[in-house]
């Protein structure tokens, strides 16, 4: 988009989806793999691997999601830069978010390596499938690092409107690694899992980091300045990470005492669910992008036109995926497992997924615009709040009232109700459309 359209508020599909269809190829492709991933051993291993596999991915996303401030706060950031014409300090970014990944992720790796069985135990209380949870999280712990560099190169790359070479890195190791699933899953077992995705993220965090190094041409030390700079902005994305983590683990956590199958049918549910954000994400990058870049310039209301815009497309797509598994709610479940006992559990958690399908359109795209204008504040606030207020009384009432795993996932359509009626009045409040000079910290209160 040209400095002239967007003065003038020019903001066309054609300009948004440019950036959203690269963005939804590598933000599919990722809980694609997982479903494969979890399909591969449901049907060459069993419920037990498949209820391992459960809690073991539900670990490694608590401990990898924490650190999304590095696409999204490296996107906002970056975009608000390159917006103002200085695509080189845009590109330095990205180098400063490298080494926090790279320090961090290495960080967190020694601590699943030294605590992984513990964890695994207070998450299921069962010592066979803790056993086998911790087997696989020795493995793929190296692959933590590796996701913290690739979501540092997603961001900055996001930020100067490039959505297409990230598809190409993404892709680039996403395939071996799928190719390699049921290889080493026959040979290894569960642990082959694991290999396989540390083949995969090896690959392209490679790639992201050559792709930095030749558009880098300053200063590659650490700048401690800038990192601490990023963390702040990381800060608020963190405890809004953390929030989301907390739900997802109390409901694994629930859903495991119910048994193995609910257990099985919960990470079924859950990856699908995964896959669907991530999709509907797609826009949302698109309306970060745009906003922050508007922001940039100093244009508000084409941030406003922007996220308009990106909503009424969201909610389309929203609809027409909830449509699809409508459809194939006798068939999908299918291809995960054929064990009748985890398919009679995720029958009734079917249909309040596509409820969460639907509302998630909204939540998601407002979502976007907030974080490319850094309201980062308001983001933790609310999803703090929608944690406390919605999902753990809902999912721990199951609990105690034995609702199963359709309670389990009430407790979820109430978190995301109480996102959906936050965030679209914070739009329309404009309070977000703030045009600061400096990049750092938003100075107005959430």
């Amino acid at each position: 988009m040209t400095r002239t359209q967007t003065e003038a508020g020019q903001v066309s599909a054609r300009q948004i989806f440019a950036l959203a269809f690269p963005a939804l190829g590598v933000l599919a492709a990722t809980p694609l793999y997982l479903l494969l991933d979890t399909a591969v051993v449901g049907q060459m291993l069993g419920a037990f691997e498949l209820a391992a596999l459960a809690v073991g991915a539900a670990l490694q996303s608590s401990v990898t999601t924490q650190l999304t401030f590095l696409s999204y706060g490296t996107t906002a950031r970056a975009s608000r830069l390159y917006g103002a014409g200085r695509r080189a300090d845009a590109v330095a970014e990205g180098v400063q978010a490298t080494w926090v990944g790279l320090g961090v992720g290495a960080l967190l790796a020694v601590l699943v390596w030294l605590f992984g069985d513990t964890f695994a135990w207070w998450l299921t209380g069962d010592e066979a499938i803790a056993a086998e949870t911790a087997r696989w999280l020795y493995v793929s712990a190296f692959a933590i690092p590796l996701t913290l560099v690739v979501m540092a190169g997603n961001g900055w790359l996001r930020g100067i409107q490039d959505t297409r070479r990230p598809l190409l890195f993404v892709l680039a190791g996403v395939i071996p690694g799928a190719v390699a699933i049921p290889v080493l899953v026959s040979r290894f077992g569960l642990v082959g899992s694991a290999w396989a995705n540390v083949l995969g993220m090896a690959i392209t965090s490679t790639l992201f980091v050559v792709c930095l190094a030749k558009e880098h041409e300053g200063d590659w030390r650490p700048r401690w300045s800038v990192m601490v700079r990023q963390l702040v902005l990381g800060r608020d994305l963190i405890l809004r990470s953390l929030s989301f983590q907390v739900a997802f683990l109390s409901a694994a956590a629930v859903a495991a005492r119910f048994g193995t199958a609910p257990l099985a049918a919960h990470q079924v549910l859950l990856q699908l669910w995964n896959f669907i954000t991530l999709v509907l994400d797609s826009l949302a990058i698109a309306a970060q992008t745009l906003t922050g870049a508007a922001l940039g310039r100093g244009v508000v209301a084409v941030a406003r036109k922007v996220g308009v815009r990106i909503i009424v497309y969201s909610v389309i797509f929203a609809g027409a995926l909830a449509a699809v598994f409508a459809a194939g709610w006798t068939v999908i479940p299918r291809i995960f497992t054929t064990d009748e006992s985890v398919l009679a559990a995720m029958a009734g958690p079917w249909w309040l997924l596509l409820l969460m399908i639907v509302l998630g359109g909204v939540v998601f795209a407002i979502d976007g615009v907030l974080l490319g204008a850094g309201d980062a504040a308001f983001l933790r606030t609310i999803s703090l709040l929608s944690v406390l207020l919605g999902f753990l009384p809902g999912v721990w009432l199951a609990y105690f009232f034995d609702g199963g795993l359709v309670g389990v996932w009430w407790g979820l359509v109430a978190f995301i109700v109480i996102r959906l009626v936050a965030v679209v009045w914070r739009f329309q409040s404009m309070r977000w459309a703030v045009v600061d000079e400096e990049l750092g910290p938003r100075k107005e209160s959430s």
